[in-house]
């Protein structure tokens, strides 16, 4: 397996109040690009609980295809301050899942106006023979990318009260507008030489690619990426407890 995946924000909230949009089932999807629906079992004994999850790609509205699995999961408030972990194993059910097997946790530290929320979390590779092959060049960076992107989203909700549909709408019209200057600047270039279509193409090339993302538009880039230290990269003790996942009873359909 590659390097893990770590990712901390700051949100300014209670740790109670995160947790809940962490934990729910139905809020969670609504703001974590790696799930459209989760649907938990009852815990059991040990407070564990099976879960089945489903990704749709490239969205849930329009989707082309659809990716599931289950897993398993148990969070552990730690004491009246807020501080706690949640640790969860999954296994992926497809074929074209290019994630395999994985387990990971989420850690929550109240702070002085509000709480760090970090996770780490590996896996290893799918698609066969190819998955180690494509994983650290590809997969990894894209899902780490995912994870900051998501991170951004909860704490722009939770922070600024922007809903998590808001926030992929603007996000998606920042991505139109740089694609519209790139557009332009390669119009501008194709018409013929001149100093001055050189000039407006530059400038229009430079904004797509350095202008800073709004201060309400999620960006994966306000997220730190590398723990700060040994205590924060360690997985909680819950997680050497936690069971295999049960596998779906039958792959690609929907759970």
């Amino acid at each position: 397996m590659g390097e893990p995946i770590y990712v901390e924000t700051r949100v300014r909230c209670s740790a109670e109040r995160l947790w809940w949009l962490t934990q729910d089932p139905v809020l969670h999807p609504r703001w974590d690009l790696r799930f459209s629906s989760i649907e938990p079992e009852a815990a059991d004994p040990a407070g564990r609980r099976q879960f089945t999850y489903a990704l749709d790609l490239p969205a849930p509205r329009l989707a082309l295809l659809r990716l599931h699995g289950t897993g398993v999961s148990v969070g552990e408030r730690r004491d009246a301050a807020g501080h706690g972990t949640s640790a969860l194993r999954f296994r992926p059910a497809d074929a074209l899942s290019p994630l395999g097997s994985g387990s990971g946790y989420w850690r929550y530290v109240p702070v002085e106006g509000g709480t760090r929320f970090l996770t780490g979390y590996d896996y290893t590779p799918g698609w066969g023979r190819l998955g180690p092959l494509l994983d650290p060049w590809l997969v990894r960076p894209a899902v780490g990318w995912a994870t900051a992107w998501s991170f951004d989203r909860l704490r722009l909700w939770a922070d600024e009260g922007v809903d998590p549909g808001t926030a992929r709408n603007r996000a998606l019209g920042s991505v139109a507008l740089r694609g519209a200057a790139v557009g332009t600047a390669a119009r501008l270039l194709r018409a013929g030489p001149g100093p001055v279509r050189r000039g407006a193409a530059a400038v229009l090339l430079a904004v797509a690619a350095f202008a800073p993302t709004g201060r309400l538009v999620p960006s994966a880039r306000r997220c730190l990426r590398r723990p700060p230290g040994m205590r924060a990269a360690r997985p909680p003790a819950s997680a050497a407890t936690l069971p295999e996942p049960v596998p779906p009873s039958t792959p690609g359909s929907r759970p």
